[in-house]
């Protein structure tokens, strides 16, 4: 008989594995953390920041680069807010951080009608606080949890609500140029994350003022891409592969590619490009010379 235990300590391991490989990759790929750079982490009390600094942790152990790991919660005043649970998980765990507190709570109680979504004023004046502090405290990358399933939702929000193809980016440039935001679990699932807290137990704290909001749009788009994901597995793969594979020319955007200068080619030129993209194949297997050259000689006609 199989031992339980022995089991699910495999599929930890394997889930574990998994999620540390693919954060790396997301941070090779897009240059993320450098030698030398201290980086932030913006811990909300969610399983998603719970797991980045969990891997980020770990790679500053086993990474090539040598990088500093501060951990910053912004303690928003919320009512019966639990301000004792991160202090004594992060001392817990030996990483540098710090608690800022700012009463936000208040103010967007105050400014946002009641039953309206509170997600937008809250999330700005999280983000305000947070690149100051990070203005202010020598920090070279702020480090977020977003993961794929939130870039995914965040571009079928802009599409569905506010007419644009845009996501939220890897790697970003603040607008003032002053910070530099990271996403490094951009390739990790939500679902992977879901498993990897419950194994590890993290002591979530919800979002009593905009998390627990119902009908928000953000929470349909979830709804249709776990649809989407569970009706036809490997779908939310090749959207977010699309993410990376633009062609500026196959849309409409003016801004990105230049229709109004686009000229027609000469016949010749035409025919040799239709005859090379026709049969790209065959001249490839001729090492290039045959049908090549017989379109050099048109142009050249």
């Amino acid at each position: 008989m199989s031992d339980p235990n022995q089991k699910s300590r495999t599929q930890f391991n394997k889930l574990q594995k998994k999620l540390r490989h693919t954060v790396g990759d997301a941070i090779a790929d897009y240059n993320m953390i450098e030698n030398g750079d201290k980086v932030m982490v913006c811990l909300s009390g969610g399983k998603d920041s719970y797991t980045l600094l969990d891997i980020l942790m770990h790679l500053q152990q086993t990474a090539p680069v040598e990088f500093e790991l501060i951990a910053v919660n912004l303690d928003q005043k919320q009512p019966g807010f639990p301000e004792h649970v991160l202090p004594e998980y992060l001392a817990s765990l030996g990483v540098p951080y710090h608690i800022i507190e700012k009463d936000t709570y208040s103010v967007v109680k105050r400014v946002i009608p009641e039953g309206n979504t509170t997600c937008g004023l809250c999330s700005r004046l999280r983000r305000g606080t947070l690149y100051g502090y990070a203005e202010a405290n020598n920090v070279t990358k702020i480090a977020l949890g977003h993961h794929r399933d939130d870039i995914l939702e965040t571009f079928f929000l802009n599409i569905f609500y506010g007419g644009k193809l845009k996501a939220m980016p890897p790697k970003l440039l603040s607008d003032d140029k002053k910070n530099i935001i990271i996403r490094p679990l951009a390739y990790t699932r939500e679902k992977d994350i879901e498993r990897l807290a419950a194994f590890k137990d993290y002591p979530i704290i919800p979002c009593n003022l905009c998390g627990s909001q119902e009908n928000l749009q953000r929470q349909a788009m979830k709804v249709m891409l776990r649809g989407w994901d569970k009706q036809f597995p490997g779908r939310l793969e090749t959207i977010f592969t699309s993410l990376k594979n633009v062609a500026p020319s196959q849309l409409a955007d003016t801004q990105l590619f230049d229709f109004a200068g686009l000229t027609r080619s000469s016949q010749a030129e035409e025919q040799v490009m239709t005859f090379i993209a026709r049969d790209g194949e065959y001249a490839a297997s001729q090492s290039g010379t045959g049908v090549a050259n017989a379109g050099l000689d048109v142009l050249a006609q």
